[in-house]
């Protein structure tokens, strides 16, 4: 099967550039909050702000997969890898900076520091469990896609996703805050955050199901990943 040239795709470019948005987003709004919720039986659940909408990025890696195939999506993960590095940056150089001598920036600046001003380690880990666990997310649902010939996109999606974030959950935790927080609570927030983040997006697979419907339609594309070269640093599709 000949694969078609990008600027052939209809959607294409759109999915990418609401799966770079999202990823940021949730990067930076969401990281430097930790909230609260009460549940039964579990009581007060401590969990990052950015978990309740990280999971869409596997969402959309789910999608342009199944649809698309591994290296469209490896194009797409490295697309956004490239803007977590460039926004990292463009938050160390704007923090860096000296603020204007007036009581409003002295201030604000207090804020920003506040708000984007994450440890390297935070940073680091992000990035790195961002990029791991993204292509495991999308080498499962590839191999899985071929191995059961198209059948049961509910499985591959849950499968992918409990690799996937498995990955992307305890490298983040391990790398920001190994030896700084108790390995028993290192332990519970890796756990809770994983839970959180799958359960999400098996909640999420209905929405799945229709997007990728619709784009397999529109783009008459379903494109089967055997004989691809899985190898995550190849950007040729």
């Amino acid at each position: 099967m000949t694969r078609p040239i990008a600027s052939s795709y209809k959607y294409y470019d759109f999915v990418m550039a609401a799966f770079v948005a999202v990823l940021l987003c949730s990067n930076l709004i969401g990281a430097a909050k930790a909230a609260q919720v009460t549940l039964p039986l579990f009581g007060n659940v401590t969990f990052g702000a950015g978990v309740l909408f990280f999971p869409v990025s596997y969402i959309f890696g789910d999608i342009l997969t199944e649809v698309y195939g591994y290296g469209r999506d490896r194009r797409v993960i490295w697309a956004g890898f490239g803007a977590l590095v460039f926004a990292a940056l463009m938050s160390v150089v704007v923090l860096s900076l000296t603020p204007a001598s007036d009581p409003f920036n002295s201030e604000y600046q207090t804020h920003l520091n506040a708000v984007f001003g994450n440890t390297p380690r935070i940073i680091f880990g992000s990035m790195i469990a961002f990029w791991c666990g993204s292509f495991v997310n999308s080498y499962v649902m590839a191999k899985m896609k071929v191995a059961m010939e198209g059948r049961k996109l509910w499985a591959r999606v849950v499968g992918s996703t409990v690799c996937g974030e498995f990955v992307d959950s305890s490298l983040f935790y391990v790398i920001a805050f190994y030896g700084i927080w108790p390995h028993d609570q290192l332990v519970k927030v890796i756990i809770a955050q994983y839970v959180l983040k799958t359960g999400w997006e098996i909640v999420m697979t209905p929405v799945t199901y229709r997007i990728v419907g619709f784009l397999k339609r529109m783009e008459n594309e379903d494109y089967y990943d055997r004989d691809t070269n899985f190898n995550p640093f190849k950007l040729k599709t």
